[in-house]
């Protein structure tokens, strides 16, 4: 499944930027980006998650006697059935994926030719989007507690003392690869509308963050409703903030006259006004 995503995502893009693709007239930017507008809001983006990471690190860890304290029962029941999971080659599993993702991602996008001539634009609206999940996830998790699922049984040494142990809300690796993940399927959209390989690259999008957090709740660190908010905040921003930045004319806005003669027989006359997402 890890693989097998990996190349499905590798194998559209490359698809994309074959011959039969690239022979069609190079398309300029869907976006619009201005250095005295994005700088500072990337800045503050980065600023917003050093305060996460800060709050993070002013959070305690559990005694033995709190540890010795907790029962699955306490865990809600949709959850409930991860609660004491514990493996160390599920957390290297997903670790390895979701770093992957982050620089596979960007790199995959320069395999096309239009996305390759906006390139630098491109990679500052991905560090613009991956700072921005940075942000939501850091502060929640250094404001929320949640105990990680391993807790709930007798495995993890002394990393169940540790102040980490209490950050399962919300999953940030599956956030941070479902960001890079959708970012990279919707750059691919936005400069290749209608292209027959969207179903796939979206498809490898979804599938990718889904077999992070697969591996995240073997591994003991989060629960499944972790998992599902981290991936629809993750997918989120990733789609939004590429959206937000369409220039007005890529955005699928047009407006036309309208003209024509209802079922009554009477004439009408307006404009249209539609959008392409």
């Amino acid at each position: 499944m890890k693989n097998s995503a990996t190349l499905l995502l590798a194998g559209t893009l490359l698809l994309a930027a074959s011959p039969a693709a690239t022979a069609q007239q190079k398309a300029s930017s869907p976006y619009r980006t201005r250095f005295a507008v994005d700088a500072p809001i990337t800045l503050g983006l980065g600023a917003a998650s050093g305060l996460g990471l800060y709050l993070v690190q002013q959070k305690n860890g559990l005694t033995d006697a709190e540890l010795a304290g907790l029962r699955k029962a306490d865990v809600p029941r949709f959850d409930r059935f991860s609660a004491g999971n514990y493996s160390k080659s599920a957390q290297t599993a997903g670790d390895f994926l979701c770093y992957g993702s982050l620089v596979a991602a960007p790199g995959l996008l320069a395999l096309n030719e239009d996305v390759r001539g906006r390139y630098a634009q491109v990679l500052g609206l991905y560090l613009q989007t991956m700072l921005a999940t940075d942000a939501v996830f850091t502060t929640t998790v250094g404001t929320v507690t949640r105990y990680r699922p391993y807790l709930y049984g007798t495995e993890g040494g002394g990393s169940r003392n540790s102040k980490i142990s209490t950050n399962s809300f919300f999953a940030g690796h599956t956030a941070h690869t479902a960001t890079a993940t959708f970012f990279a399927a919707k750059v691919f959209h936005d400069f290749n509308p209608g292209s027959r390989a969207e179903p796939l690259v979206w498809g490898a999008a979804a599938l990718m963050p889904a077999a992070v957090a697969y591996t995240r709740i073997e591994a003991g660190k989060h629960f499944l409703s972790d998992n599902i908010v981290g991936y629809v905040v993750g997918a989120t921003v990733g789609v939004a903030v590429p959206q937000l930045h369409k220039s007005a004319a890529r955005a699928g806005y047009s407006l036309a006259p309208l003209q024509g003669i209802n079922a009554n027989g009477y004439s009408y006359s307006g404009l249209l006004l539609t959008k392409r997402l």
